[in-house]
């Protein structure tokens, strides 16, 4: 006879005893037809990774089937017929898994207490502390001036002057100046203004 793993999945509405009843006629079912059901792991009720059939939650059951295809083809039927399934899985295999399967083993070994607290990282420094990194000073002006060169930059309230003359006279680009009579990108100001 052949091995397989079934996956079976139920709608979050039906109660764990009707997941019960409906395991019960799958077992029923495989029997009259020659096979057997090795184990059966109810794994309860666990979120979808994404809606199937306006379902965010399923009711989740492994079972072990020895039996011939004849039997697993007749309740992959049956489970297209029942309204409460919403998806099933049948997998052949060559030998059945000893002992609880991954998701059982997974929902035991989540304890972390084993590796022991985590100890201080003295290579790091703290995360609410911030390190600041000082800029270089630059020729004929402080630090902070990053602004007065001619690549551009930022001035001291974060503004960006990249491509545009200063105030000053310092920068690239074309020529801002607020004195009276002097050209302004093309545009003559005047003292009025």
């Amino acid at each position: 006879m052949a091995l397989y793993e079934h996956i079976f999945l139920a709608r979050q509405d039906v109660t764990p005893q009707q997941v019960e009843t409906l395991t019960e006629q799958i077992k029923s079912k495989i029997a009259s037809l020659g096979g057997a059901v090795t184990k059966v792991e109810p794994w309860g009720l666990k979120s979808l990774a994404f809606r199937i059939k306006k379902n965010r939650k399923a009711h989740f059951t492994l079972l072990n089937i020895a039996g011939p295809s004849e039997a697993v083809v007749e309740v992959e039927r049956l489970l297209s017929i029942n309204e409460d399934v919403i998806r099933y899985l049948t997998i052949r295999v060559d030998e059945h898994e000893a002992g609880p399967s991954a998701m059982l083993r997974k929902r035991e070994d989540g304890d972390r207490d084993d590796r022991g607290p985590r100890g201080p990282r003295g290579d790091r420094p703290a995360r609410n502390k911030r390190m600041r990194c000082p800029r270089p000073a630059r020729e004929g002006g402080h630090a902070d001036n990053a602004g007065d060169h001619q690549g551009g930059g930022a001035d001291r309230q974060g503004r960006t002057t990249r491509g545009w003359r200063r105030l000053d006279g310092s920068g690239s680009g074309p020529a801002q100046s607020t004195q009276p009579g002097v050209q302004f990108s093309g545009v003559s100001v005047d003292a009025a203004a």
